[in-house]
C-alpha cells in the first residue's frame, strides 16, 4: 500500500475553497492520511506553490507551510489546526512570509498549483532545527524518506468561490 494523502475540503487536481486563502478565512484546510510504511517515526508537511509569482514566468517556489516531527499516530489534521491544534510534538518551520504558521493561497496573478507533500520519515528529527526553512528541513530528512504522498489544489487569484 502507498501512503495517500486526502482532505474532505478539496480532491486532488481541484480547487482549493476560498475559506482557506488569503481572500477568506486563510485556516488550514483538514487533510487525512492513511497508510504509514512500516518503521514510521514522524511525518513532514510541507505545503508550497512552484508558480510564484505569476505561472506564465515562475521565479520562485512560495513555502506556505511547514511542518515536522508530526507523531505517527495522528491520522491528519483537522481543518484549522495551524491556529492552535496541532499534535503534541508537532514542529513548525518558516514559511517564505518569515514566520511559522499557515498561509493560505494568496496569488498575485493567474492561477497557481499549492502542492501539500506528505513525507513518512524512519526517525524524529531533533530538536535543534529549531524553526527550519523548508531547504533546512529537506536536507535533514534527505537519508530519512520511507513514503511520500501528495495533494495538489489549484487557485486563481480574486477569483469569487461560491462554495465559500
Amino acid at each position: 500500500m502507498a501512503l495517500v494523502l486526502k482532505s474532505e475540503a478539496f480532491v486532488d487536481g481541484d480547487r482549493i475553497p476560498r475559506r482557506f486563502s488569503c481572500e477568506g478565512e486563510d485556516v488550514s484546510p483538514p487533510l487525512t492520511w492513511q497508510d504509514l510504511p512500516e518503521g514510521t517515526e514522524s511525518l513532514v508537511l510541507i505545503l508550497d506553490d512552484p508558480d510564484a509569482p505569476d505561472p506564465a514566468a515562475p521565479r520562485m517556489v512560495w513555502d506556505h507551510w511547514v511542518l515536522y516531527n508530526i507523531p505517527p499516530t495522528c491520522s491528519g489534521l483537522v481543518e484549522g489546526a495551524a491556529r492552535g491544534g496541532l499534535p503534541e510534538g508537532t514542529r513548525e518551520g518558516i514559511n517564505s512570509w518569515g514566520r511559522t504558521g499557515y498561509g493560505g493561497p494568496c496569488p498575485p496573478i493567474g492561477r497557481h498549483r499549492y502542492f501539500h507533500r506528505l513525507y513518512a520519515l524512519d526517525t524524529r528529527l531533533p530538536d535543534a532545527l529549531g524553526q527550519p526553512t523548508k531547504d533546512e528541513l529537506l536536507l535533514a530528512m534527505e537519508e530519512h524518506i520511507l513514503a511520500h504522498a501528495e495533494l495538489v489544489g489549484v487557485y486563481d487569484a480574486c477569483k469569487v468561490d461560491a462554495s465559500a
